[in-house]
């Protein structure tokens, strides 16, 4: 594009929050930011009087085109950015790639006493996390606000007699018996609510709330819903970013452009990502993440510990499918749009096998690691092939599939799609692949570090937790056990376990 033509697109940009994301001649995004003004803060870009680092310079040099996207407000946008960092990775926004600037807000909210902190790094402890986000000031800002509207505890206070914090409106004030625990987490869920992006939802939802309270005169209650209301809708007012870049792009040329490749109505808005972890055959389990509207939904996370022993993907493809799709897991769960497979042909074939046993009609995929190629089942995917793609989409390699194989199965042709390392759509699978990989990862990771903590004991069904307490107290392992004779055993545990210790090691 001219620069004249883009200093004219630039001038017609609308002067609200949003993300932009300069391009390149060759239409790669090279750099991607936030701001309270769009038209203002693009504009700066070019501007002779202000002045720029080298680095900045380089940038505008670069610049062919311009894209924006428009989101309801800053806090929006700073929620939304923390996801799609890691999906494209801009070369000028590489400071902003620091691992060590990642935070994430941690929300413990089944604890006796629930508290909102930020760490960075999430643990598989019960709690619900978001993020990461890369900016922790911003962040931090953005909670800061978010408290005035549903006031939470950053931890549980010393003293029962005083809150400073109740008394300013950031504290429900638990300890205080001003709130139950049951009404302090009704709140911290409408937190919740928030950070994952409904907040347009939680507004009417309040207003109904509002409405309901005072119908029943509870006026009390009611103006805390019209409070909250008030402080829900100033929250979009308020200046988080500043001038403070961040990384972002749009998710919509991504589902747009599966929409293209696979022939689908309309965009998946709910795409479920499935893989196998294991180690030698051992600890063995399966991830199912969800994205919706291509954005990480941990809520909707499910972690399955496999049954079938042994090291066979295909099988264990089999059973996580299976599993997922029966009983109430099929009745309780949202129906998925898309889902992709972490795996080639075989694995793939295996969840088709699944799903057409089920006679469930969902469109499935596969993403190969190995040159990250996409497969497709021809046929399955009801005779939608992939003709007339623009040539930017990656060429196709149709290929042969056993027809006979016992465990891989399917039936039909499988096409192998390579996309550029630039696709959006690439860049989105690859994103919902890594991020199942990651919590399959983290799950074997549990089990097998609970695996090596269990000892000998644990498998003498006579000997309970606080016998083998005893016993490793008074002993100091497994191996003085073995070595104690019966009687010093008896005077620890008595006669009766004792004698069962004995005969238990002495067999073995």
């Amino acid at each position: 594009m001219k620069r004249e033509n883009l200093e004219k697109k630039i001038s017609q940009l609308p002067s609200c929050p949003g993300v932009y994301f300069f391009k390149n001649k060759k239409m790669q995004i090279i750099y991607v930011g936030k701001a309270s003004n769009l038209k203002n803060r693009v504009r700066q870009y070019f501007q002779n009087s202000r002045p720029k680092d080298p680095k900045t310079q380089v940038l505008i040099n670069e610049i062919s085109d311009v894209e924006i996207i428009e989101v309801a407000s800053e806090i929006d946008a700073l929620f939304l950015e923390a996801e799609l960092i890691k999906r494209y990775k801009p070369p000028y926004n590489i400071e902003e790639r620091d691992d060590k600037s990642n935070l994430f807000i941690r929300i413990d909210i089944n604890s006796p006493h629930p508290t909102v902190s930020f760490t960075r790094r999430p643990f598989d402890d019960g709690a619900k996390y978001f993020g990461p986000y890369i900016s922790g000031p911003a962040i931090r800002k953005a909670m800061r606000y978010l408290r005035r509207v549903f006031p939470y505890d950053t931890k549980v206070a010393r003293s029962r007699k005083q809150n400073l914090e109740h008394h300013l409106g950031l504290s429900p004030g638990l300890e205080l018996g001003k709130t139950t625990l049951s009404e302090y987490r009704d709140n911290l869920r409408r937190l919740i609510s928030y950070l994952k992006g409904n907040r347009t939802k939680l507004i009417r939802e309040l207003e109904a709330e509002m409405k309901k309270t005072a119908k029943a005169q509870n006026f009390e209650q009611a103006a805390i819903y019209r409070n909250q209301i008030s402080h829900l809708k100033e929250v979009t007012r308020q200046i988080v970013f500043g001038n403070e870049e961040f990384l972002d792009i749009s998710k919509d040329q991504a589902l747009n452009g599966l929409c293209e490749i696979l022939g689908l109505a309309n965009a998946p808005k709910r795409i479920e990502g499935y893989d196998i972890s294991h180690m030698s055959g051992t600890n063995n389990v399966a991830s199912l993440v969800v994205f919706t509207n291509g954005l990480p939904d941990k809520a909707q996370y499910r972690k399955f510990k496999m049954r079938l022993k042994g090291n066979d993907d295909f099988a264990h493809m089999r059973e996580v499918l299976t599993r997922r799709f029966s009983g109430n897991n099929l009745q309780n769960w949202p129906k998925p749009d898309l889902i992709l497979i972490d795996g080639g042909k075989g694995q793939l074939a295996a969840a088709i096998n699944v799903l057409l046993e089920k006679k469930i009609h969902i469109p499935a995929i596969g993403l190969a690691k190995k040159h990250e190629e996409i497969i497709i089942n021809r046929e399955y995917l009801q005779g939608q092939t992939l003709q007339n793609r623009k040539k930017d989409r990656g060429s196709i390699n149709e290929t042969e599939f056993s027809r006979t194989d016992p465990v891989r199965g399917g039936n039909g042709k499988y096409e192998v799609l390579s996309l550029g390392e630039d696709s959006h759509v690439r860049k989105l699978l690859q994103r919902i692949r890594d991020e199942s990989h990651r919590f399959a990862v983290s799950y074997h990771s549990l089990l097998r570090v609970k695996a090596q903590k269990i000892s000998e004991l644990d498998s003498i069904t006579e000997i309970g937790p606080a016998t083998r307490k005893k016993l490793i107290k008074n002993f100091g392992s497994v191996l003085g056990i073995k070595t104690a004779s019966q009687n010093e055993l008896a005077k620890v545990v008595g006669k009766n376990k004792a004698s069962i210790l004995r005969q238990y090691f002495s067999k073995k």
